[in-house]
């Protein structure tokens, strides 16, 4: 079942400190556009440079997800892009007046809140996702920890963590539909251990923190002068250890509150990827690295898949219109009819298949020591495609023609030859209006796109 994208329908701001800056922030969420996805706004800069929350961007992982594009740096982006992706949204501009989002109480809940009171809308796009067929992985030697992600029906995510203290020991934390994500992980709160924070506190690493924004697990004893570092920092006049072994002032959610955060953390990390995953991660010791990094992989994964992603058909099956049935369709004859089956159409899509045979006429005198199917007539065939698309909206097909108005963007990948069966598909760019088609073309075959091109028609009543 195909699915819409969604954005916000109004927007809404956050006010709050950055953890690491203790500056005050305002962040304000918008809606956006389809097939923007999700990307950062710094209004406080001159000419509010955009930064688009992609993997490439990503510069530095101490302390968060830290993004940097033209000099423009976003930090600590996780928790916001783990509240769009947990709630089903595909596109969202995120303006902000500062470096970092405001840390709120160190989770997503309050991202959340804010999504779900500015309302979530359908926008008239279908969702672009990206469904994984077989395991990928990424492995850090020297932390030993590692992504895996393996096909299934839904975006599922499981994280286990082991720090290696007696405080925080091995922990699992499982999402399996991502509808479950406001219940079970958004109030997951970020957290450290004591000698973490004693090391942020001496570099001056962490102004926006206090005991509400950060679980503080307390793995080493708790010297007078860290005590004292520590009521300076988080204004406190008393600190002390809970018996579960973290600093007072906070309750944990979950006992495993560690994990499920981490949970969170991948989540938001692989927002970075640029589209929505069908598929299982499981993720072992997970850190913004190793998220980061497998984010940086998939992503260079998926732009390959999509230059080489071709449709399969089962070609063994009746096709959708026969030679004839497209002859009764289209006004072009053999030698210039270009296609033998139409195998899918909508109203938005068209298949369509050539089977290329060494009697082609144009072999003939197209390198005939070594044929090759010229490039324009691999367009002609995809434009043939889309003619019967647009002429499928009228009820009299014979009593038209179809016109070429332009093309752009025309890439020829790979040699068409002899024995070649191509499989051609175009997607309407935006609806026909007028008897004019706008689509993007893409011709496959041996498992390869062999041609791209941005074309527009038009059809015309014949006289």
């Amino acid at each position: 079942m195909s699915k819409k994208q969604k954005t916000i329908q109004s927007e809404i701001s956050l006010s709050g400190v950055g953890l690491h800056t203790g500056n005050n922030v305002t962040m304000t969420l918008k809606p956006a556009p389809i097939n923007h996805g999700f990307s950062f706004v710094r209004v406080d800069l001159e000419g509010q440079p955009v930064i688009e929350a992609k993997a490439e961007y990503v510069v530095n992982t101490q302390r968060g997800t830290n993004l940097e594009k033209n000099g423009v740096q976003i930090q600590t982006s996780e928790h916001v892009l783990a509240a769009a992706v947990g709630l089903d949204i595909d596109n969202l501009i995120i303006e902000i007046n500062a470096s970092e989002p405001p840390i709120m109480d160190g989770s997503s809940k309050y991202f959340v809140e804010a999504l779900e009171k500015a309302g979530i809308q359908e926008q008239n796009a279908q969702i672009e996702e990206y469904i994984v067929k077989e395991i990928i992985s990424y492995k850090d030697e020297v932390t030993g920890s590692e992504i895996i992600l393996m096909p299934a029906d839904d975006y599922q995510i499981t994280t286990m963590v082991d720090f290696g203290t007696k405080i925080l020991g091995t922990q699992n934390a499982t999402l399996d539909k991502i509808t479950d994500f406001k219940t079970e992980i958004s109030g997951a709160r970020t957290f450290s251990f004591l000698h973490e924070i004693e090391m942020l506190l001496e570099k001056d690493l962490i102004k926006g923190g206090d005991l509400n924004n950060a679980i503080v697990y307390v793995d080493k004893e708790l010297s007078e002068n860290t005590m004292q570092k520590l009521k300076s920092a988080f204004k406190k006049d008393k600190i002390s250890v809970k018996p579960n072994g973290i600093l007072d002032n906070l309750t944990l959610h979950w006992a495993n509150e560690a994990a499920r955060h981490k949970l969170l953390d991948v989540i938001g990390d692989l927002a970075l990827v640029g589209m929505r995953i069908r598929g299982k991660v499981i993720a072992n010791k997970p850190g913004h690295f190793v998220n980061t990094q497998f984010a940086k992989k998939l992503s260079k994964l998926i732009k390959l898949d999509k230059r080489n992603n071709v449709p399969f058909y089962d070609l063994n099956q009746p096709p959708l219109y026969d030679i004839h049935q497209i002859m009764d369709i289209l006004p072009h004859r053999p030698p210039f009819l270009l296609i033998d089956r139409i195998i899918e159409l909508s109203e938005s899509h068209v298949v369509g298949m050539k089977n290329v045979t060494i009697n082609e006429d144009f072999f003939v005198g197209h390198f005939p020591g070594a044929p090759v199917m010229p490039g324009v007539l691999q367009v002609e065939a995809m434009a043939q495609c889309g003619g019967v698309l647009v002429l499928s909206t009228v009820p009299d097909p014979e009593n038209y023609l179809t016109y070429f108005m332009k093309m752009d963007n025309v890439k020829f990948k790979q040699k068409v030859l002899p024995g070649d069966t191509l499989i051609f598909k175009c997607d309407l760019i935006t609806p026909i209006r007028r008897g004019i088609c706008h689509m993007q073309a893409y011709a496959y075959a041996n498992g390869k796109l062999v041609a791209e091109a941005e074309l527009m028609a038009q059809i015309s009543k014949i006289k």
